[in-house]
């Protein structure tokens, strides 16, 4: 009976320890400073848009695809975001996945899951692909928010830059005892973005 209780006193010592160790990472995690590179393989409706800009086209409208979307009321947009995340504390920061929700002036056009481990040693930078992609038609159906996405392409395509704030949320998840356990709320990375990440 004693070697049963000693064995279970054991069990939940390197349980503890296990969990205090990833709670110190998902801490040092929340120290990071997370940059947003770039934006790659930018579509719209199937459309490339930097091909779009490299040809001086900036009207959405004149995308063939765009009104096929509009009667289907799916306008497909697709990127891959390249996060930087350094780590600037002493600790290894690291997490098993995360939930995503990323923002565009406020406005919540997709969501979803990374689902790699990330790990950032201490005073390391690392690179995470964030892949985005998201029905935007009740975007493009707006009008005022459509003339604002033209004006930001076109910012990229005559040269003059045009802002805009991006936020991407993380909730990231640990691995406690077989299981995963989602942090209680999101880390919130806010970045204006500038028309130029589109060229």
């Amino acid at each position: 009976m004693k070697n049963i209780f000693l064995i279970g006193l054991i069990v939940i010592g390197f349980s503890s320890c296990g969990i205090n160790k990833q709670a110190q990472q998902i801490k040092a995690l929340e120290k990071c400073e997370y940059k947003l590179i770039d934006a790659t393989n930018i579509s719209l409706a199937g459309t490339d848009i930097k091909k779009l800009i490299n040809q001086g086209s900036t009207n959405l409208v004149n995308i063939p695809a765009l009104a096929l979307g509009y009667l289907r009321k799916d306008i497909p947009l697709k990127a891959n975001l390249n996060l930087e995340i350094s780590n600037p504390s002493t600790s290894l920061a690291a997490i098993n996945n995360f939930e995503f929700i990323i923002l565009i002036n406020q406005q919540e056009i997709a969501n979803g899951v990374v689902d790699q481990r990330v790990s950032i040693d201490a005073g390391q930078t690392t690179k995470v692909p964030v892949q985005l992609n998201a029905n935007v038609y009740q975007f493009i159906a707006n009008g005022k928010i459509l003339q604002d996405i033209t004006s930001f392409i076109g910012g990229a395509a005559q040269g003059s830059e045009k802002k805009g704030m991006l936020t991407l949320k993380i909730k990231p998840s640990i691995m406690v005892g077989g299981a995963m356990v989602k942090y209680p709320g999101f880390i919130t990375i806010d970045k204006e973005i500038s028309s130029k990440i589109l060229l």
